[in-house]
């Protein structure tokens, strides 16, 4: 079974960082896979104008929702009962295991298998029921190679992208009874497809997660390539569906622009394979679909974010992964740096309020503010700058704002701290900044080599010889 969300801790980013840039399998298979996704949405979207007003309607859209959230997720739930579907309301990822659990005991369920669902992976919904002698069978072909391989997905739409095809081929002769080493891609697909198709068979629960959540009709739109979505809903008897509160959306008319949006940003597609909207159990007459169905609305953090108005933007996200695609730090060291469910550019600003700042107040830093991440978001997050706010967040006093986030001021230095005080003091009196001035281009010969984490990449900061106020002193009596 895949190991725990926090295998690596996101404290360790630094190390782990190091170690991905020293790795040159790992830079040249990211570089070649994020340069072709990214040729692949550019080809999508050749007019710049009708990208525009895509991407200024899917902002609407989902600012609109979010504006209106706890009526909405009401009016879902509402909906989604007198469709037959049971809801459940999880607090944090406690909450939603001991509801799955609960499910699952009631059923006496030994197998449970999943279709794509980050959330899933947030709440680390394998490693928990493995504790009671449940496997959680990934469905998804790129999700099941990194399960075989106990990892976790290094990209939240193409989770085994790190691996190669060989890399692959070793990996189902070693753990798949009976299976020959082959680097055919096709054959690899055919095996894995062998292996799931018994196991839908067999399974007792089907697992999924939602792209969106439509209020009005009670439906679940679920986005997928591959079929085993579609597989995991209609042929186990119970369907148990886990999703974000921000995922909820008023109109079944607002889905087709957010579908347009995420299926180009994502994979380069038009559209993708399968478009599922699941509306309740199955009816009289109706051969296929599960008997009974859960849907499991999860929090985990979210209300923090929704609460302050403009770190509630974060939210907006569509889970396209186009911000990773794009980003000159992801493309360069991978998703299993992070050490959060979500990486890159997205998890950067969504880890915090998931998994608390003393967790996380490190990752905000890992950019380089070049705004790539938001130029390209299909739904136009402001990411740079809720980077920056993060920035902020990390190193205040705790809750010292307004709306205070959980661990705020984790990273927080009382060296740097007093730096920075002693910075703004002589910067504030001129007659001090003259003397730190005389004092700083006089002793020049003393500064540090070594200056923190500016040397590592940099020469040495030295003062020059001459002040431009004594210099321009100096010109002025000459003249």
């Amino acid at each position: 079974m895949s190991t725990p969300l926090n295998y690596i801790p996101p404290t360790e980013f630094k190390r782990r960082t190091m170690a991905a840039i020293s790795d040159p399998d790992l830079r040249a298979n990211f570089r070649g896979a994020m340069d072709s996704l990214m040729l692949k949405r550019a080809a999508q979207f050749p007019e710049a104008q009708r990208l525009e007003e895509l991407r200024s309607a899917g902002e609407s859209i989902r600012q609109y929702s979010l504006a209106r959230l706890p009526e909405l997720l009401e009016q879902l739930e509402t909906n989604l009962q007198k469709n037959g579907v049971q809801v459940h309301w999880a607090e944090n990822a406690r909450d939603a295991n001991a509801i799955f659990l609960d499910i699952a005991q009631r059923h006496q369920a030994k197998l449970l298998i999943k279709g794509k669902s980050m959330v899933s992976e947030e709440i680390e919904l394998n490693h928990k029921m493995a504790e009671h002698g449940i496997d959680c069978l990934e469905s998804d072909m790129g999700e099941y190679i990194v399960q075989l391989d106990g990892g976790k997905p290094s990209h939240i739409i193409m989770p085994a992208i790190h691996k190669t095809k060989e890399q692959i081929a070793r990996l189902f002769h070693e753990k798949i009874p009976g299976v020959d080493y082959t680097d055919n891609v096709d054959a690899l697909i055919q095996i894995g497809r062998r292996v799931m198709r018994e196991k839908f068979r067999s399974a007792d629960i089907g697992v999924s997660g939602v792209n969106f959540a439509v209020a009005e009709t009670g439906s679940l739109c679920l986005v997928e390539n591959e079929g085993n979505g579609r597989m995991c809903t209609t042929v186990p008897a119970v369907h148990i569906a886990i999703t974000g509160i921000e995922k909820v959306v008023e109109k079944l008319e607002h889905v087709v622009p957010l579908i347009a949006l995420l299926t180009r940003s994502a994979t380069g597609q038009a559209i993708t394979t399968y478009i599922n909207l699941i509306s309740g159990t199955r009816r009289a007459g109706e051969l296929d679909g599960p008997r009974e169905m859960h849907l499991i609305l999860l929090d985990n953090g979210r209300t923090q974010a929704y609460a302050d108005e403009q770190l509630r933007k974060t939210l907006q996200c569509i889970r396209c992964g186009a911000c990773m695609n794009h980003c000159p730090v992801y493309t360069r060291i991978g998703g299993h740096a992070y050490g959060t469910t979500y990486p890159g550019p997205i998890g950067q600003i969504i880890s915090p309020h998931l998994l608390g700042m003393e967790a996380t107040h490190e990752l905000p830093f890992a950019s380089s503010l070049c705004g790539a991440c938001g130029e390209v978001c299909p739904v136009k997050i402001p990411i740079p700058e809720l980077l920056m706010r993060l920035r902020k967040e990390a190193v205040h006093r705790p809750n010292s704002t307004t709306t205070p986030l959980a661990g705020q001021g984790a990273g927080r230095n009382w060296l740097a701290g007093m730096a920075f005080s002693g910075w703004r003091l002589i910067h504030a009196s001129p007659a001090l900044y003259r003397g730190y001035a005389w004092c700083a281009t006089r002793f020049r010969s003393l500064t540090p080599k070594t200056q923190l984490g500016w040397t590592v990449s940099r020469t040495p900061l030295i003062p020059a010889r001459r002040s431009l106020r004594e210099q321009l002193h100096e010109r002025n009596l000459k003249e």
